[in-house]
């Protein structure tokens, strides 16, 4: 048998989950044929086969996390294996290979039913509470690696009733529990006023315009932070990532070097990942590379929000919903309308000063007319 191993999916993802499977075992396929469909961190990807033959055996199971190079399936091999014989024709069974002898220095003797495992891994198991007879291998002659172990030990048993989190919202789970311990979280809260808006504006348009200026006015906050080199790299383009809500969980495609896009080229942009997300068709290179969030949140409620910065970035700005409060203006005491903002920040990189000033900025944007 040859083993099909899960491709590089490109854009330095490591690996996916199986969501299902379009073929299966005994089945004869042809080249370009769809095998699987596979989630990666926002996208569901299908993967073609990459020969004519029969399928021998699948190796992963709907659910199954795959790293890259990770075993997915088995193709048959021999004179025979790519004849593309129809169902009905006779076929001499293969003998059965006997055991291997045991080679000293082998993870485990070569015997049916024997758990193949170097000690390391056995040692690990150990620590982590993992029975090795449940962990699928993926290693030569069915030895279960380190990797192997490490996939099934994320894999709790979920309570009764439980739904566990697959795809995108296990995704999100991992993400924002890496940034929680990671980052050193700070916020600051304001509002300003958006009643001498001319006419109903394209909210979202002006939030961009705005993180643009902001940006101008305090570079720092559209950067990267190294914290093993504990450096800061400023970012020429400003690359802005829009936090999305959907049923399969949070998306933040990116609107790559903003500042040299026009409002009509942002919408369009918008519309498209959208669209893209909905679909779940969104290209990986529309997904990386954001050096700065927005997240509109007030289209759905909440008026201040302390958010999550998502590193290498430094800050996020969230725009909560829209009120009406008591303003003074030049007719006296009257009823204005108000755009609340949060901007929570990596206090490792930012000072509290830079980022009053950038919020500063964003509200004295915002505060024009036009």
């Amino acid at each position: 048998m040859s083993t099909f191993n899960l491709p590089d999916l490109g854009e330095g993802l490591q690996e996916a989950e199986v969501v299902a499977w379009h073929v299966g075992e005994g089945d004869h396929v042809v080249v370009d044929q769809p095998l699987v469909s596979v989630e990666t961190e926002k996208a569901v990807v299908e993967i073609p086969s990459p020969q004519s033959g029969h399928i021998a055996r699948l190796l992963a199971r709907p659910g199954d996390r795959v790293k890259v190079g990770g075993a997915l399936l088995s193709f048959e091999q021999g004179p025979h294996a790519d004849s593309g014989a129809v169902v009905g024709e006779l076929a001499t069974p293969k003998p059965k290979p006997g055991p291997k002898p045991a080679v000293s220095g082998s993870p485990a003797a070569a015997v049916p039913g024997a758990v193949r495992a170097a000690p390391a891994v056995r040692a690990r198991a150990k620590d982590l509470g993992v029975e090795l007879a449940a962990v699928r291998p993926s290693g030569p002659d069915g030895t279960i690696t380190l990797a192997d172990l490490e996939s099934a030990a994320a894999v709790k048993p979920t309570a009764r009733g439980a739904t566990p989190l697959r795809g995108a919202r296990r995704t999100m789970a991992e993400n924002m529990a890496r940034a929680w311990r990671e980052v050193a979280h700070a916020t600051v809260y304001d509002e300003v006023d958006i009643d001498g808006w001319f006419e109903r504006r394209d909210v979202t348009s002006r939030l961009i315009r705005a993180i643009v200026a902001a940006c101008a006015a305090e570079p720092s906050l559209n950067a990267s932070f190294d914290a093993a080199a504990a450096s800061l790299k400023s970012n020429a383009a400003i690359n802005l990532g829009i936090a999305i809500d959907s049923p399969d969980g949070l998306f933040v495609p990116v609107l790559h070097d903003v500042a040299r896009a026009q409002p009509a080229d942002w919408r369009r942009q918008i519309d498209a990942i959208k669209k893209g997300v909905g679909e779940r068709s969104l290209p990986p290179d529309k997904l990386r590379g954001a050096t700065i969030t927005l997240s509109n949140f007030g289209t759905i409620a909440g008026q201040h929000a302390a958010l999550i910065v998502m590193p290498p970035q430094v800050a996020i700005l969230g725009a909560g919903r829209i009120v009406e409060r008591p303003a003074r203006s030049e007719r006296g005491l009257a009823m204005h309308r108000m755009l609340p903002l949060s901007l929570t920040f990596d206090h490792r990189a930012v000072t509290g000063g830079q980022a009053a000033r950038f919020l500063r900025a964003a509200m004295d944007d915002l505060a024009r007319p036009t």
